[in-house]
């Protein structure tokens, strides 16, 4: 098991996000870490599947029960454990934390607000 308060590697970090939305397979792993990251974050089969098997390791997930037969028997599906949700929200807060810190020392660049002209809505 992971201390709770040791930060995670961002592809077991994207891993652990993706799968608060429900049980995944390999490839779909892939993309939603890609989706989640805005395409800033590409996994390989090589990092998925041996961030796959650290994270199952350290019981942060757990494989899933196979499929109904429709599916590809070869896929393996993936779910957190509870100390895998417990792993993801603490480095959530984490990460919280320190883009306040940010924000409180002008790090981060604002975004300008719209504005809109007189007279319109």
């Amino acid at each position: 098991m992971t201390d709770p308060g040791t930060p995670l590697q961002p592809a077991a970090f994207h891993i652990l996000l993706a799968l608060a939305a429900g049980e995944r397979h390999g490839y779909a792993l892939m993309s939603d870490v890609e989706e989640l990251s805005d395409g800033a974050l590409r996994i390989g089969p090589g990092t998925l599947y041996g961030s796959i098997k650290r994270l199952v390791g350290t019981g942060l997930i757990e494989e899933a029960e196979p499929r109904a037969s429709d599916d590809d028997q070869r896929r393996r599906y993936y779910r957190l454990t509870p100390a895998g949700r417990a792993a993801l929200a603490a480095e959530a807060t984490r990460l919280e934390r320190l883009v306040s810190v940010a924000a409180r020392r002008n790090v981060l660049r604002r975004r300008p607000t719209p504005r809109t002209r007189l007279g319109e809505a």
